[in-house]
């Protein structure tokens, strides 16, 4: 039976002495955080008993932040995921203990977001919001910042050069991807739709730039048609996907930039069209990737949700502990390609 590793193991394999590891174990007196964590890497490493007090104690010297989320439809799938995402990043951070406050936006009304995030920053030391870029939500920003609180945009921009950052994909890029995918898997050019969610989200502006601007450099046989505002509901998007099936029996493809994709899946099972136009959809969910393997969806563009918020967290501690930023900046994640054959 193999020995219990002792203190003393554990004083020589983190390279400290025994006093030290005494005073990591029972916060007799201060330890620097680098010794500290040695300690505790060493502890996982050889099995030591105490490796979770160790850890505890660690924990207990770290400063707690209050920091708070809003983000749209609690009832949607992907706000969910990002909901657990974000607590687990928060959860796990090892640069402080934080509590995360979530709440979700009851519409996309700016009058609404803006109570909302006032609401957020009563209670938070820093606070991340995915919302519309509109006067009324930049003036909120700019009077957080004034008090020296940061305010993160997520997924899609706004109040850019007051809020402290950006985090989320570079939209322009996901918009040529989703055209690129259309242009080369179309049986031949045609029509092509494009949903948004509404015109004030900078995301999907940027994806609608990047998608017509991609068929206008590469694929001018392509007819890109008027955008359509889908206001990111299911319902919406399956009327209209139904209208838009009837009306253009041509049509090539369709890119829904935004939420709605399950309106969308819905109404192509409605219809079963006898060619199906390419679609591609944002955010792998369940609906999403069962279509995929139906082929109803050629592409979903998903966001690394896992990577996306463990960035935000540790950004959002940053600008806490360091002041705001001298300029602005965005935080681009690679984004995830799901296809029928990779699911």
């Amino acid at each position: 039976m193999a020995k219990r590793p002792t203190i003393t193991d554990l004083a020589r394999v983190s390279g400290v002495s025994v006093a030290t590891v005494d005073r990591v174990l029972n916060s007799r007196l201060p330890v620097r955080e680098e010794t500290a964590r040695r300690v505790y890497d060493a502890a996982t490493e050889i099995g030591y008993h105490a490796a979770g007090l160790i850890k505890q104690r660690m924990r207990q010297e770290l400063p707690e932040y209050r920091l708070g989320f809003l983000l749209l439809r609690g009832n949607d799938v992907f706000y969910g995921d990002f909901a657990k995402e974000i607590e687990l990043a928060v959860a796990q951070s090892q640069r402080f203990r934080g509590v995360a406050t979530i709440d979700f936006a009851a519409s996309l009304t700016p009058d609404e977001i803006a109570a909302q995030m006032r609401g957020l920053a009563a209670k938070s030391r820093a606070i991340a919001v995915v919302g519309p870029d509109h006067p009324t939500l930049t003036a909120v920003v700019e009077t957080m910042k004034a008090r020296g609180q940061p305010v993160f945009s997520l997924l899609s921009d706004f109040a850019a050069g007051i809020r402290e950052g950006y985090v989320g994909l570079d939209n322009r890029k996901v918009g040529r991807s989703a055209a690129w995918m259309i242009a080369k898997a179309a049986r031949k050019p045609g029509k092509v739709a494009l949903f948004v969610g509404s015109h004030r989200f900078h995301g999907h502006e940027l994806r609608e730039i990047g998608f017509r601007s991609f068929f206008r450099e590469h694929a001018p046989d392509f007819t890109v048609m008027e955008t359509l505002v889908n206001l990111e509901a299911n319902d919406v998007t399956h009327d209209a996907m139904l209208d838009l099936l009837a009306r253009h029996p041509d049509l090539a493809g369709c890119y829904v930039a935004g939420g709605g994709m399950e309106g969308a899946v819905s109404a192509l099972r409605t219809a079963k069209p006898a060619e199906m136009p390419v679609v591609i959809c944002n955010e792998i969910n369940a609906v999403s990737r069962a279509a995929l393997a139906d082929n109803i969806l050629t592409m979903v563009i998903s966001t690394p949700l896992a990577a996306l918020c463990r960035e935000l967290v540790g950004l959002m501690a940053h600008a806490i502990e360091s002041g705001a930023a001298n300029a602005p900046g965005q935080t681009f994640l690679p984004f995830d390609i799901y296809l029928p054959e990779n699911i």
